[in-house]
């Protein structure tokens, strides 16, 4: 009778401490725990082996919720120390008989983890996940083993823990992403969720899932924007956050900024808070110098980076460098990076800044970081190249240029880039010609490849073939550029009307490029648009991106610098634009 009252006062103890943390009451839940765990110190008769043990653990969780990480992984820690110094004591197991396991550790094991993620220390919290054996996983254990294999390139480790979650939990999607993203074939995939497709309001599930199997083989980019599109337009899913989101990034891997746009603003119009997709819609909305936009993006409660989330730090570093403040926007993306070491966004971003400021050599470590984890990506690679050449280091950038096609599968892009880099080479024009002739035979519209064709026939006195390729262009997408190369070669042609008649409808297109009013100028021509004659005259002004002035997938802005023109310095970088002001031609 004695020992029935001595442990009923010990758990009446107990239970009071269990009440406040099962209200959430956890600033209260540190404070008495600690106490009460330092007078059990001295007094065995206050609580027993199991409620010290958990009382460790509802301190270590109220530390992990107030986000004080440090304090919680140490608790943590504390409480499984003190199971293992127990656990070979019978007197502990007397009056809990009845119990199979007093002190269940799974739980305190994965907050653990959690705690050691928000640290850093992902091969510790990869330990502590394993330390559970295989068969007293539960599915979220598993999830968590199979993203930090993912996170730490642990290939085979991850696609096993994948499986198990999947099969434990058919609807797992974050899981059959990993799988697909890690080089599992598509089918298989779907053979693991088949019964999840005829469930009523699942029926999307097989169009997803084979849009995200062509999206991470990293060549079938159309392939996956028609799949996402055909949901959009034919299913229950139609103008989802989740789904416009994803074609958005399709586009945005793709290399097509414009059109990534209109799906991430339709995404961000639907939810307002959404955070996947963010990075990538301040990124595309920088590039296409869309700057109210952006600055649109921080909540209205704004006050200074503190007042934020984390995931708000890259929209103010963008909207800080778009108004050339580098000190402050270098702090937040690497605040950001900090955060979210694999984020490319912040990645690039960083290098963007240090490129901005002449350090390109710290600018290519952050670039090659962002190509390490998407290498199917243009702007790491022609962030690498540009930091080369502004440090005259022509070999380094032909290595990076054709590193640049090998991995992109020789994109049109990443053929401009190589050839950009050759024709600086007298010896190397002919292997630069190839090239570009190979990337429009891929893409007969990408300008940038068609600017420096044009480059090259001119430098071999072709005026023909180059008037023609330029024409073409200026017919099916009119650009201020084209119209200036058109007349440029109709001065050399002596060709003056048609050379008068092709500058004043680039002026139409940009009233205030300075170029072509100076070559006006120069015929002793008035610089007046309405006295343009050309029927190709009328068009739509384009703007181009910062990162890649001449490599925006689709028609370019008049801002976008070309090779065409010969003021071209070996010093230039892919950071010269009219968001800095610089007014200043790149190669590329």
């Amino acid at each position: 009778m004695f020992k029935f009252k001595f442990i009923f006062k010990m758990s009446m103890l107990f239970d009071q401490i269990k009440l406040l943390h099962s209200q959430k009451l956890y600033s209260n839940v540190i404070k008495v725990a600690e106490m009460v765990l330092k007078v059990s110190e001295h007094s065995t008769d206050i609580l027993t082996a199991p409620h010290k043990f958990r009382i460790l653990a509802y301190q270590g969780d109220s530390h992990y919720y107030l986000g004080n990480y440090r304090q919680a992984e140490a608790a943590y820690k504390t409480a499984l120390t003190f199971k293992d110094a127990c656990s070979s004591s019978k007197a502990t197991q007397k009056p809990y008989d009845g119990l199979k396991d007093p002190m269940p550790d799974l739980d305190i094991k994965y907050h653990l983890h959690l705690c050691l993620v928000k640290l850093k220390d992902i091969k510790q919290a990869l330990a502590v996940l394993q330390s559970v054996p295989s068969k007293q996983r539960k599915t979220k254990i598993n999830m968590a083993i199979a993203k930090l294999h993912h996170q730490t390139g642990n290939i085979v480790h991850a696609v096993t823990a994948y499986n198990k979650v999947l099969k434990e939990c058919p609807l797992a999607i974050e899981a059959a992403e990993g799988l697909l993203s890690l080089g599992v074939k598509g089918a298989e995939v779907n053979a693991m969720m088949l019964e999840m497709v005829g469930i009523n309001g699942l029926e999307w599930i097989s169009g997803w899932l084979k849009a995200h199997a062509y999206l991470f083989q990293q060549t079938e980019y159309p392939a996956a924007i028609n799949t996402l599109k055909q949901l959009d337009d034919n299913s229950p899913l139609c103008n989802s956050n989740r789904l416009l989101v994803a074609i958005g990034k399709s586009y945005y891997f793709y290399g097509d900024r414009k059109n990534a746009l209109i799906y991430l603003q339709r995404a961000y119009r639907l939810n307002p808070l959404m955070q996947d997709g963010l990075c990538t819609l301040a990124m595309c909305l920088y590039m296409e110098k869309h700057n109210r936009e952006l600055e649109k993006l921080l909540p209205t409660s704004y006050t200074d980076e503190s007042s934020i989330d984390s995931h708000m730090w890259i929209v103010l570093a963008f909207v800080c460098y778009s108004n050339s403040n580098y000190s402050k926007a270098l702090c937040l993306a690497q605040k950001a990076c900090s955060v979210d070491p694999r984020n490319i966004e912040a990645l690039l971003l960083h290098g963007m800044i240090l490129t901005s400021m002449k350090k390109y050599s710290e600018a290519i470590l952050q670039f090659r970081k962002a190509n390490d984890i998407a290498s199917y990506l243009f702007d790491p690679h022609k962030g690498m190249v540009d930091c080369y050449i502004a440090l005259h280091k022509m070999r380094n950038a032909v290595t990076a240029a054709s590193n640049c096609c090998k991995q992109m599968n020789n994109h049109p892009k990443a053929l401009t880039l190589y050839a950009s880099i050759l024709m600086k080479d007298p010896t190397t024009v002919g292997k630069a010609k190839i090239l570009l002739e190979r990337a429009l035979t891929m893409d007969e519209y990408y300008l940038p490849a068609i600017y420096m064709v044009a480059q090259i026939y001119e430098q071999e006195g072709n005026y023909s073939p180059a008037v023609a390729i330029l024409h073409k262009q200026a017919l099916d997408q009119p650009t201020c550029r084209l119209y200036q190369m058109l007349g440029d070669l109709s001065v050399k042609q002596n060709q003056l009307e048609k050379a008068f008649d092709f500058y004043y409808s680039a002026l139409n297109l940009d009233p205030n490029n300075k170029r072509v009013m100076e070559s006006l100028e120069s015929l002793g021509k008035p610089c007046n648009t309405s006295t343009a004659t050309s029927a190709d005259s009328t068009g739509p002004v384009l703007n181009g991106s910062l990162l890649d002035a001449t490599f925006s997938g689709v028609n370019n802005a008049e801002n976008e610098s070309t090779p065409f023109n010969n003021a071209v310095h070996e010093e230039d970088t892919f950071m010269d634009s009219d968001h800095e002001g610089s007014g200043s031609d790149i190669s590329i």
